[in-house]
């Protein structure tokens, strides 16, 4: 993101890194998430074993940097690393493929809507560290911060009431490109009808209920992974590559 009105040629910020591009023989292009926004700078000479910054600023890892503003582009001066959450994720490839499918989905809902960054920051931020802990299992993570994201950048989803007309479910239809469960007066063509632990599943997972997530099985987890994926296609009106590689459990 570019910045204006800085009294000083740097800034220091906290940032997530989304990730990386080579740039040259030695440099790399780094995108970071931060609370205030997209920030794509050059990391210079961080490919050459002698740099103190390649480790720092792989992908996931959370890190404060200092920033120097340029013209084109930022350079990132220094970094300091703050939790080294990639280095957990990469050695667990299930996990790694969560966090690509995350960072992707993060960036994409940014570009299209960057006033919701500080949420959006703050709900990556939760995801990613949940994934590194492993507490929960991978996808499940995954579909959860998909539904959040999207909440986050206005298109909340209604899996209880119905999402035309707001009456009180339970409802057996659901609709992706509405965005939730519709009544039997309301249901469009082009409905369809999960099995009722599936809808129950996706609220689960929208409120992080991880007691009911746990205790789900995997036709309904499966059943709504596809329902979470067409739904986020459907906004950002393109598919998220890195969804293909998720391995599901």
């Amino acid at each position: 993101m570019a910045r204006s009105g800085f009294a000083s040629r740097s800034y220091r910020t906290r940032g997530i890194v989304l990730r990386t591009h080579k740039l040259g023989e030695s440099d790399r292009i780094i995108t970071l998430i931060t609370p205030t926004g997209l920030v794509r700078a050059v990391a210079k000479g961080v490919r050459r074993t002698s740099s103190r910054l390649g480790a720092t600023l792989e992908p996931f890892m959370e890190v404060d940097a200092q920033v120097v503003i340029g013209r084109n582009l930022h350079v990132i001066s220094q970094a300091q690393l703050r939790t080294p959450y990639g280095q957990k994720l990469v050695a667990d490839y299930p996990a790694y493929t969560v966090a690509t499918a995350m960072v992707e989905t993060a960036e994409r809902l940014l570009e299209a809507d960057a006033d919701s960054t500080a949420l959006q920051y703050r709900l990556l931020h939760g995801a990613i560290a949940l994934l590194a802990r492993g507490t929960v299992p991978p996808g499940p993570i995954l579909d959860s911060y998909i539904l959040r994201a999207l909440s986050i950048a206005g298109w909340a989803p209604s899996f209880t009431d119905c999402i035309r007309c707001s009456a009180p479910g339970p409802h057996s239809a659901l609709h992706v490109q509405l965005g939730g469960v519709v009544c039997v007066n309301c249901r469009p063509s082009g409905s369809i009808a999960p099995h009722p632990v599936t809808i129950g599943y996706l609220q689960a997972l929208l409120e992080g209920d991880w007691d009911t997530v746990a205790a789900t099985g995997p036709k309904a987890r499966d059943q709504a992974a596809k329902i979470v994926a067409n739904y986020l296609q459907w906004h950002l009106e393109r598919a998220v590559k890195s969804l293909r590689h998720v391995e599901r459990t």
